[in-house]
């Protein structure tokens, strides 16, 4: 299960960042994981548990949003959203396009939890 390799990627990278900035914590992690990625999300959820375990991100939720297919066309060069598995090009229905968008796992944002904020709780 390489998600779980993905998570723990994920939580050093969330940890560095958290650290930068003299965190205490991650409370939230928010990804965009497009279609073509080769994550599975459902996987990812299930494997981001074991992966936060004693980590800064302990106790942190988890959010994903998937992000839709875009392709250009090579020869009108219009941009459209195309399903995964048809990247025609969505004006002249042209074969020859290159993807844009949707191959991608992005690290979105972050909630980190401050050493003032931790005094209140």
């Amino acid at each position: 299960m390489h998600e779980l390799a993905i998570c723990q990627s994920v939580i050093r990278q969330a940890e560095a960042v958290a650290r930068e900035h003299g965190a205490r914590g991650i409370t939230r992690i928010r990804l965009r994981i497009g279609v073509l990625s080769g994550v599975e999300p459902e996987l990812l959820a299930r494997a981001f548990p074991l992966a936060q375990a004693g980590t800064l991100a302990e106790g942190a939720s988890l959010e994903m949003e998937s992000l839709p297919v875009r392709v250009v066309c090579n020869r009108c060069e219009a941009e459209s959203e195309v399903p995964a598995n048809r990247l025609l090009c969505g004006v002249c229905g042209d074969w020859q396009t290159r993807v844009i968008s949707g191959e991608e796992m992005l690290l979105e944002t972050l909630e980190l939890l401050t050493a003032e904020e931790s005094e209140h709780v």
